[in-house]
């Protein structure tokens, strides 16, 4: 697939991920990509998100969470706000477009409509949300939380590894924690929320693709395992007089990846797996691991951990050892409006791109504010065989290039998009 872009084009995406590039200083950890929630180096990038966005035309606000909104007024001040944005901070040791390419694209579009002097019939906010990894205090999405009127109050006394507690973090920061409901989005105030993020996958790499649109966001379920079973000396228990917990551990994940190879797009993943205590010549009594569940289709994944367990119980009676199998997260699945993804389907073709259609495996702030408003994303591709939450985390200018022109195609005909919705 051969695409030109235009002078004006291409200096959108050289500002875009020269941005990419300059933010990425803003880090907790020289060398590395860190930036946690309301630390110093995020807040710096917080001012400097805001000092973008007020150069690209944006009145400018912070919400109580720490939220940086960037309005660019419409001729109809009064419309609903056609949203988008993504998450400014980072996983620890990450990379440098997740969740950035979705707030510095849209401000560089803005920036270039505001020098032509072009207004829409609605008004457009870029959030910069403050929290969507939860790395700090162990609680995610806490921006789009905020803004769908989903934050729950209990996380103020999760504490950080130093023992700070949220609340007090958010104090420090100038934040009132008491004006968090305050922050939450009017019913019927955002038309649609629209997200940009790279896909974090290797799906359009592989189909040499830049851009695809997604169809939902995984629902996930998660848990903490455990099995107990007999610990013995590795020489001298007959092998089938043994209740070894690593064996039950281990044929149980196994199932879990058959399970969950069956059906496209059902993904269960053993991420952490720790025999306490553990030495090379003894049978293991003990061992404490995790899974992760995730579809876009919530009946799938539900029914899957319902055969999960299931197997769990039988393995654990044929290998006499005993199993404790504990809830820690679920989200339902979050499926992005129909109107939406076909206004992405109509923006690529109408500059020339191919449609790919794919789910999200990975969660997004999306899925928060699917809570209060349609949503749809668009898909970035990114390199070294779809990386991400890692330094060599990567993407091509090229395709910011492309994801700017179809994000601008779709906001130009997005009034009649949204009016020819609420006829259908």
């Amino acid at each position: 697939m051969s695409i030109n872009f235009n002078q004006a084009k291409s200096a959108i995406a050289t500002e875009i991920m020269e941005r990419l590039h300059l933010l990425a200083q803003h880090t907790e950890q020289d060398g590395m990509m860190t930036r946690t929630y309301l630390t110093p180096a995020h807040r710096g990038a917080a001012g400097q998100i805001a000092a973008w966005m007020r150069d690209a035309g944006m009145s400018v606000r912070r919400d109580a969470v720490g939220n940086v909104i960037g309005r660019y007024e419409g001729t109809n001040e009064k419309a609903p706000v056609l949203m988008t944005g993504s998450h400014f901070d980072t996983v620890r040791n990450g990379g440098i477009y997740d969740g950035l390419l979705g707030i510095l694209l849209p401000i560089s579009c803005i920036a270039s409509w505001h020098q032509a002097g072009k207004r829409f019939p609605f008004p457009i906010e870029v959030v910069a949300f403050s929290e969507e990894e939860g790395v700090r205090f162990k609680a995610p999405m806490l921006g789009s939380r905020a803004i769908a009127g989903t934050f729950e109050q209990r996380v103020l006394k999760h504490t950080d590894d130093q023992g700070l507690t949220m609340l007090d973090a958010m104090k420090a920061a100038d934040l009132d924690p008491s004006q968090i409901p305050a922050a939450a989005a009017a019913r019927g105030s955002i038309a649609a929320f629209v997200e940009i993020h790279i896909e974090q996958g290797p799906v359009l790499l592989n189909e040499e693709l830049p851009l695809g649109v997604v169809t939902a966001i995984a629902g996930a379920t998660r848990y903490m395992l455990e099995f107990k079973g007999v610990a013995g000396h590795a020489g001298t228990v007959p092998m089938t007089m043994r209740h070894d917990a690593a064996m039950a551990a281990a044929e149980f994940a196994l199932y879990v990846e058959q399970r969950c190879s069956r059906i496209p797009n059902l993904v269960g993943t053993i991420g952490q797996w720790n025999v306490p205590n553990g030495a090379t010549n003894v049978i293991p009594g003990h061992v404490v691991l995790s899974l992760d569940v995730r579809a876009g289709d919530d009946a799938e994944r539900l029914a899957a951990t319902t055969d999960i367990t299931a197997e769990l119980e039988r393995i654990c009676v044929q290998r006499d050892v005993r199993s404790t199998m504990k809830k820690t997260y679920e989200t339902s699945s979050a499926v992005c409006a129909d109107w939406l993804q076909q206004g992405w389907h109509a923006a690529l073709e109408r500059i020339g791109c191919e449609v790919r259609s794919l789910p999200s495996g990975a969660g997004h702030d999306a899925m928060a504010i699917a809570a209060i408003a349609p949503i749809a994303m668009l898909f970035v591709r990114c390199g070294n065989g779809g990386i991400s939450h890692n330094p060599l985390e990567t993407m091509e200018m090229q395709d910011a290039a492309l994801a700017a022109d179809v994000f601008m195609d779709f906001v130009e005909h997005f009034d009649a998009l949204s009016t020819s919705s609420k006829t259908e």
